[in-house]
C-alpha cells in the first residue's frame, strides 16, 4: 500500500487555506479570520502547533460559523471545479490502485476530489455535517492512530509527504519513505 500526504504532495498548496479563501470570496465577514488562519498555517507548518492547542485554540473557531458557511454537498463540488488543476502530474506516475489519501483536510472537500482521481481509500478530518462539530483532526500523531484503526497493523510500503516534521510518525511506521518538493521526490528511508 502507497500512502500520501495530501498538501503540498500531490496537491500543489494548502488545500484547506484555499478552502478558506473561496469561502473568503462567498462570505467576506470571513475577512476577521484572515491574519489568525495565516499565522496559524505558518506555525503548523513550522510544526509549531500541536493537537491541544488546535482543539482548543481553533476548533472552537471553525465550529462556531460552521453550518453558516459550509454547503457540505455543493461547495466540494464548486471548490474542486477550480481547485483541480492544482493535483500534481507527478501523482499520475506514482499512483496505484490501492493508494491511500492520509491528511488534515476536511472530509467533506477530501472526497469530492479523491472520487475524481478515482482514489477509494482516504483518512482525513472530520465533521458532522448536521451539527458542524469537528470530530476528529487528522494531523501529526493522530494520523497514525487513525490508519492503525481503519487498517490495523497492515505495512505501508511506500509514504510520501512534503514534511518530515509533521508526519515523523507515519515516516516512523513505513518501509520507505520519500518527501515531495514542488515536483521532486527525494527518498529518506
Amino acid at each position: 500500500m502507497n500512502v500520501f500526504d495530501f498538501d503540498n504532495t500531490i496537491y500543489d498548496g494548502e488545500s484547506t487555506l484555499d478552502l478558506f479563501f473561496y469561502y473568503i470570496v462567498r462570505k467576506p465577514w470571513l475577512l476577521k479570520h484572515l491574519g489568525t488562519v495565516l499565522k496559524a498555517f505558518a506555525r503548523y507548518k513550522k510544526g509549531g502547533v500541536g493537537i491541544p492547542e488546535i482543539i482548543d485554540r481553533y476548533v472552537p473557531m471553525v465550529e462556531k460559523d460552521a453550518l453558516r458557511v459550509f454547503d457540505f454537498d455543493n461547495d466540494p463540488k464548486r471548490f474542486w471545479n477550480k481547485h483541480e488543476k492544482k493535483i500534481k502530474p507527478l501523482y499520475q506516475s506514482l499512483r496505484s490502485e490501492d493508494d491511500l489519501i492520509i491528511t488534515a483536510s476536511p472530509d467533506f472537500n477530501m472526497e469530492e476530489i479523491c472520487r475524481r482521481l478515482g482514489i477509494r481509500h482516504w483518512l482525513t478530518s472530520r465533521v458532522d455535517r448536521a451539527t458542524g462539530k469537528i470530530l476528529f483532526v487528522n494531523i501529526r500523531e493522530n494520523k497514525i492512530k487513525a490508519y492503525e484503526e481503519a487498517y490495523g497493523d497492515t505495512p505501508i510500503d511506500c509514504f510520501y509527504t512534503d514534511s518530515h516534521e509533521n508526519d515523523a510518525w507515519l515516516i516512523e511506521k513505513v518501509a520507505h519513505a520519500f518527501v515531495v518538493k514542488g515536483n521532486q521526490v527525494t527518498q529518506i528511508k
